[in-house]
């Protein structure tokens, strides 16, 4: 797959392109991307999805913007996954917000990526304000040379297909509902950095997973299956979020308790898949209590994947 930035792309072949922040890559993505991969090669033109970094409401509003559900990294191997060919990350600036609607049909979508043919959806607005819309597109597209298609609403079991729905699903603790939308299990994929060791004091030794945002989507105890560790997927526990027994800093942490399993990961990437939550964090009095706990949490993990280790 190619990724590609900024101005410099126009000498690249023309495009059957999507446009949007593709966050979690759930069936209703999925279901965009199919569309789109098989109309690029009927037509022979390149698949491509055009996605924005950071976020545009993180950009606009920091402090109140949804958590991600997946990081620019874990957004690039799914669209991979999905057979995308090429991948235009625009850098959302305050320049690039105020470019008016017609100017981002010109300029970015017609002579940037040379888009032949568009695959948007429903309620798509773009350019200064969000001022354009799917009339002012169709009005457009043929200026440009630009055919221009709507995808329909994708629902599962009566749901809109969404990544708010994921976040709310996730956020609940409700992992088979966000796996429904998913179409696969919740993951968080990152680097092993080294951390405090006190797991491993306590007896129980943990991998750390390097988090890219600090509001994941979920916190709380888990059952996981870790990739990347081993030749096939590993059985574990997961603990993310803040630790109140062990600090007070607020920062969110992944740490994962491979069962069985000894050897030294550090600098690997792995990706943690959230199977079943067991409990939420909690505050213990003492690391006695805390070690008690983590006995009894490893036990419930254990035994949720030996009654689903074929699911």
């Amino acid at each position: 797959m190619l990724l590609t930035h900024g101005a410099n792309a126009a000498a690249l072949p023309p495009v059957a392109l999507t446009v949007g922040n593709f966050d979690g890559i759930h069936r209703g993505h999925q279901a965009m991307l199919a569309r789109l991969v098989g109309e690029a090669r009927r037509r022979t033109l390149v698949s491509c999805v055009l996605t924005f970094e950071p976020h545009p409401r993180e950009f606009f509003a920091p402090h109140s913007a949804p958590t991600r559900l997946t990081s620019l990294r874990e957004k690039l191997e799914l669209l991979a996954a999905h057979e995308v060919e090429r991948v235009h990350v625009q850098r959302f600036t305050g320049t690039f917000a105020r470019l008016e609607s017609a100017l981002f049909v010109e300029q970015v979508l017609a002579k940037r990526l040379r888009a032949r043919w568009l695959l948007i959806g429903e309620d798509f607005r773009f350019g200064a304000k969000r001022a354009g819309d799917i009339s002012l597109l169709k009005s457009l597209g043929p200026r440009y040379g630009c055919e221009v298609e709507i995808m329909p609403v994708v629902t599962a079991s009566g749901v809109r297909v969404s990544s708010s729905a994921v976040r709310a699903a996730l956020a609940a603790g409700d992992l088979a509902s966000a796996q429904a939308l998913l179409g696969r299990p919740y993951s968080i994929s990152g680097r092993i950095v080294h951390g405090r060791k006190l797991g491993r004091e306590l007896g129980f030794a943990t991998a750390n997973v390097q988090l890219r945002h600090n509001r994941p989507p979920l916190s709380g105890i888990f059952a996981v299956r870790a990739s990347g560790a081993g030749a096939s997927p590993l059985p574990a526990v997961a603990s993310l979020g803040v630790r109140p027994t062990i600090t007070a800093s607020g920062r969110a942490v992944l740490e994962v308790h491979l069962f069985d399993f000894s050897d030294d990961l550090y600098g690997a990437h792995v990706r943690v898949e959230f199977l079943h939550k067991i409990r939420d964090e909690e505050r213990y009095a003492d690391l006695e209590t805390l070690k008690a706990q983590i006995e009894l949490d490893c036990q419930a993990a254990r035994s949720f994947l030996l009654e689903h280790r074929d699911g």
